[in-house]
């Protein structure tokens, strides 16, 4: 919605970009200030978060490239070099990179629960840029919905309603506010939640898998197959996998104690 904040020679850079980089450094700030407070922090977990950065960033742009694939390779390499980036994907990446580092490094104790209010931190600041850049929502008449002026609206590519001043949910001020409320509940919960290292991590994957299933029903994404966005199509299995895990977690904490046999 808001034009650029300044231009590079050729490169604009623009609001997008400069809310993903504080959502960057809001998570790394975060992440390090919970290995400390952990007692944790090292250079092996340092290089862990690098790691994680780097997959996260590699696979964002990845998605975002195969998006534009359709539209030839200039389309291609303008995505690569200056489009959107995939949430889904970048988390999908940063968790592989997590992993990939731990194996490089043999390091072995578990560091999801460090990540886990960092990325919510991170989300709830970084989705700003969305809300300022990009198509708000699906419309509306409900009376908290938005409405762009022409001038503003005509800066966001494919959005009919963006132009005819139709008012549409905020759905990035929606995932702003579940990423804050997600960010209070994982800080309340790191010293009450019975986990092994990466639970508090899964338990927000979880909740967020389900809050944007539901929400891209009102994002105004084009629709993929049966009615369902990529991203839904992509969130169905990782909903599903993330809550088998959660219900084997369980059982293993129910199940019943078994008496030491007899020396």
């Amino acid at each position: 919605m808001l034009p650029a904040l300044l231009h590079i020679g050729p490169v604009a850079i623009g609001w997008h970009n400069v809310f993903v980089s504080l959502g960057v450094l809001a998570a790394t700030a975060m992440y390090f200030w919970e290995a400390r407070r952990r007692g944790v922090l090292s250079e092996d977990v340092a290089v862990i978060a690098l790691g994680a950065l780097m997959f996260g960033a590699v696979a964002a742009r990845l998605a975002a490239s195969w998006r534009a694939a359709g539209a030839g390779a200039e389309a291609v390499s303008g995505a690569w070099a200056f489009g959107g980036m995939s949430i889904l994907s970048g988390l999908t990446g940063a968790y592989a990179g997590a992993v990939v580092t731990k194996r490089w490094l043999g390091y072995r104790a578990r560091t999801g629960d460090l990540f886990a209010p960092a990325i919510a931190l991170g989300m709830a600041v970084g989705r700003w840029g969305c809300f300022l850049t990009e198509e708000p929502g699906t419309a509306t008449s409900l009376m908290w919905g938005i409405r762009l002026s022409a001038a503003a609206g005509a800066r966001i590519p494919h959005c009919e309603g963006c132009v005819a001043g139709v008012a549409m949910h905020p759905s990035f001020l929606y995932e702003i506010a579940f990423h804050l409320t997600l960010f209070g509940l994982l800080l309340f919960l790191r010293s009450r939640l019975r986990s092994n290292g990466s639970d508090l991590l899964k338990l927000y994957l979880l909740a967020y898998a389900v809050f944007r299933f539901l929400v891209e029903y009102v994002r105004g994404n084009d629709i993929w197959y049966a009615g369902l966005t990529r991203s839904q199509a992509f969130l169905i299995p990782t909903t599903a996998l993330l809550a088998y895990y959660f219900v084997r977690r369980g059982r293993r904490y129910s199940a019943p104690a078994q008496a030491p046999e007899p020396a």
